[in-house]
């Protein structure tokens, strides 16, 4: 498995973010994949991981399967389903996959699912890659 590149203060990411999750991606196959224990910090209801985050990193994982190939793309929508709540302690394993491209527009689809293996949600995406200035910009935040 090969690590996907990082930016620097990237809330989901980024080493340099001291509010962030500091998730690690990794290619697999062709796929996105990270692990990562639902945080207390990061806590909705009570015991329960917050969606908004479950979102922001079913985003993520969708943006680092496009960018694993090569490619430097921003967010144009996506769409969420939720299939249970994440309790605040469970291991989670995210998985993402581009399913198709046409000219600079990407469309992804990603997924969680809980240590038992049961799917807690599934978004698809569709991505727009970047135009050159704001690829280099992309590219100038980049971990090293």
């Amino acid at each position: 498995m090969k690590e996907i590149v990082r930016y620097s203060h990237c809330f989901v990411c980024g080493e340099q973010n001291n509010s962030g999750l500091k998730a690690r991606f990794f290619e697999e196959n062709g796929e996105a994949i990270t692990e990562l224990t639902a945080d207390r910090a990061f806590e909705g209801y009570q015991g329960i991981y917050h969606g908004g985050i479950i979102s922001t990193l079913l985003d993520e994982i969708m943006i680092k399967a496009i960018l694993a190939q090569g490619f430097y793309v921003v967010t144009a929508e996506m769409t969420v389903r939720y299939h249970r709540p994440v309790a605040i302690g469970e291991k989670m394993r995210f998985r993402g996959r581009i399913t198709s491209r046409r000219g600079r527009l990407f469309n992804a689809e990603g997924e969680v699912v809980g240590s038992d293996g049961t799917p807690c949600a599934s978004a698809t995406g569709k991505y727009v890659e970047a135009k050159a200035s704001l690829r280099s910009k992309l590219i100038g935040s980049i971990e090293s």
